[in-house]
């Protein structure tokens, strides 16, 4: 008898319940797994989407039988997991995502012989009659509440915000009007914990809700910053701070907290949320961008600068995108990034504009005038086909550019390159500019008028004058210098403009200040070029003409009493310090003018124009005094 075997017992077959939860748990791990891999995107890319795949075939078969509630937790998981998978591969929330969670609970509802007009009812009123139904039993609340937590990111990320609040309020138990406090909705949410032998999934309710707390505590506090009420602002983002940022998004939250601290007037603890933001080490830029208005602020200029370097250098930088995790998380429930956002860093080419304007502005002439250079040759070379504002309320056109490259270069002594970059700017644009020629003959007899000129043409003849008058060229200078002064009297101001609407005729007009000011320049520097040429009669026309367009102009005023002194016109001089000296002890006005044209008139300042005054003053009253 010892020879004989006696053979095993069969085991018994797993039943179909069982095989399908294997699956799903075996789906579960290899998407997992997947997270984890660091091959090629493509190939990465495929086995997802196969996954995905194998996770709809499942649901398709769970969903072919007849609800049945031992079934229903499996189902409402695999639909879970498929949603996740899915949003996280195309990177946000397809619209018909909704069926399946639509699906899932009108599944619920005909276990529960809850049928007819309610399956017509919207989401809302689904989640209202699932969470209020007697009947609901405690293994389906686990996977109810990861089904919940889904609605709750997809209606954020849509914005439905009142049907958000009214399914957390179910989901709590609360129907207060107190309770429509979205953030603490949110903390106070909690969800059941799940079985020990419950199927997997890939992100519990816990961990989605934690998502959805975040991104909404992200949302709320940009808002509030933009909208300037700061201590709700200070308070969303920190709770922001402390849930489930991933790395690119704490350098966002990190920011807007120095952002927030800066404006509250708190500098230096602006500057540790910046530095922190900066160790995360993932994207530099907007710390970068928000540390040079800290130092602008504080009236560093020279690290204010170096941020910017650092800016245009962070955005020249090519980063590979981190590959999707397969799960749900914060960024998919945010809206694209606002160009208004203090946050918004632009393009290499603003932060190369910022660096170059802001050295001009410093009196950082050769600086401003490499940074220039460089921006009109990444600008000009096609990497970057258009060129856009920089990331402040108004920025410069194209041909505004140009001429902020040759004041810089004329400011820092490079007056040939400053014509080279004059010249550059009227032949790309001449097909924008009028046929003078036979409109010139047409205007002299009086059968149509001139076009109006772009005020930049006027500009760059302008810039062009000063910088043959660099180079002691007076009759190169006063050519320039006339010619701008033709077109500057031909123009029209934008604001004096009849049914003016279309984008050419804004191109051909321009603001009343600016066209003011430009004249005022182009005569003052006509004048002191005369006064060069020991023309004083031609000069005193020039300045005269300067201050009865801008009554009160410092500049004007003193060069035009220096002139009359010089012709030993001391009547008239008196004559017109009477009259203007109560426009001269008045603060000029503060003009808003282009940059290339306030550098400009900072050149026209006199030397010692205060006391020039003062000793004016006193040789008057000593000469009525004898």
């Amino acid at each position: 008898m010892s020879h004989l075997i006696i053979p095993a017992v069969p085991k018994a077959p797993a039943s179909c319940l069982d095989l399908w939860r294997q699956k799903n748990d075996r789906l579960v791990h290899q998407a997992r797994q997947l997270a984890r891999d660091t091959s090629p995107s493509l190939r990465r890319q495929r086995l997802a989407q196969d996954i995905l795949e194998k996770f709809r075939g499942l649901l398709h078969t769970l969903q072919g039988l007849p609800a049945a509630v031992p079934a229903l937790p499996l189902e409402l998981t695999v639909t879970c997991n498929f949603i996740i998978l899915r949003a996280s591969l195309a990177q946000g929330f397809p619209e018909d995502l909704t069926q399946d969670i639509q699906r899932s609970l009108e599944r619920v509802l005909e276990t529960q012989n809850q049928l007819g007009p309610k399956l017509e009812q919207g989401l809302k009123e689904l989640w209202n009659s699932v969470l209020h139904s007697s009947s609901l039993l405690p293994e389906l609340l686990p996977a109810l509440h990861c089904l919940a937590s889904l609605q709750a990111a997809l209606w954020l990320s849509t914005d439905h915000l009142g049907d958000l609040a009214l399914l957390l309020q179910t989901l709590n138990g609360s129907q207060t009007e107190a309770s429509e406090n979205l953030l603490l909705l949110l903390k106070s949410w909690s969800s059941p914990a799940e079985m020990s032998d419950a199927p997997l999934t890939l992100q519990n309710a816990s961990a989605l809700r934690d998502v959805v707390l975040t991104a909404f505590a992200y949302r709320q506090g940009f808002q509030e910053l933009i909208t300037g009420n700061l201590p709700s602002a200070l308070s969303s983002l920190h709770e922001a701070a402390s849930g489930l940022c991933p790395q690119p998004m704490l350098v966002q939250v990190y920011t807007a907290l120095g952002t927030c601290l800066r404006k509250m007037g708190s500098p230096q603890k602006a500057l540790l949320y910046l530095t922190a933001a900066l160790k995360v080490g993932t994207t530099w830029a907007p710390p970068l961008l928000e540390a040079s208005r800290l130092y602008r602020q504080l009236g560093d200029t020279s690290a204010e600068l170096e941020s910017l370097k650092l800016l245009a250098e962070a955005l020249s930088a090519t980063h590979n995108p981190e590959a999707p995790k397969l799960l749900i998380e914060v960024d998919l429930l945010l809206p694209q990034p606002d160009p208004a956002s203090p946050l918004h860093c632009g393009t290499q080419s603003q932060a190369k504009y910022l660096l170059a304007s802001r050295c001009l502005q410093a009196g950082r002439a050769e600086e401003a005038a490499e940074h220039y250079l460089d921006l009109l040759a990444l600008l000009l070379d096609g990497s970057e086909p258009r060129f856009s504002p920089p990331p402040s309320p108004s920025g410069p056109c194209m041909p505004e550019l140009f001429l902020e490259a040759a004041a810089a270069l004329i400011q820092a002594g490079r007056p040939q390159d400053a014509l080279t970059v004059c010249e550059e700017l009227l032949s790309r644009t001449s097909s924008l500019l009028p046929k003078m020629s036979w409109l010139q003959e047409n205007v002299r007899k009086g059968t149509r008028k001139l076009p109006h000129c772009p005020l930049w043409v006027s500009a760059t003849h302008l810039l062009q004058g000063q910088a043959w008058s660099q180079l002691k060229a007076p009759k190169e200078a006063l050519s320039e210098f006339s010619q701008c002064l033709e077109l500057l009297f031909q123009a029209v101001p934008k604001d004096k403009e009849q049914g003016s609407g279309s984008t050419y005729e804004d191109l051909y007009s321009c603001s009343d200040v600016a066209l003011q000011q430009l004249r005022v320049a182009a005569l003052i520097s006509r004048g002191l070029e005369w006064v060069s040429s020991s023309q004083d009669t031609k000069a005193l026309n020039d300045f005269l003409l300067s201050v009865q367009i801008c009554p009160g102009n410092r500049d004007g005023s003193v060069y035009l009493l220096q002139t009359l002194k010089r012709l030993d016109r001391k009547n008239e001089a008196t004559a017109f310090w009477r009259e203007a000296q109560t426009h001269l002890l008045k603060e000029e006005a503060a003009w808003s003018v282009p940059l290339y044209l306030e550098t400009y008139l900072s050149w026209l300042h006199p030397p010692n124009c205060e006391t020039l005054l003062e000793e004016f003053q006193t040789s008057l009253l000593e000469s009525h005094d004898l």
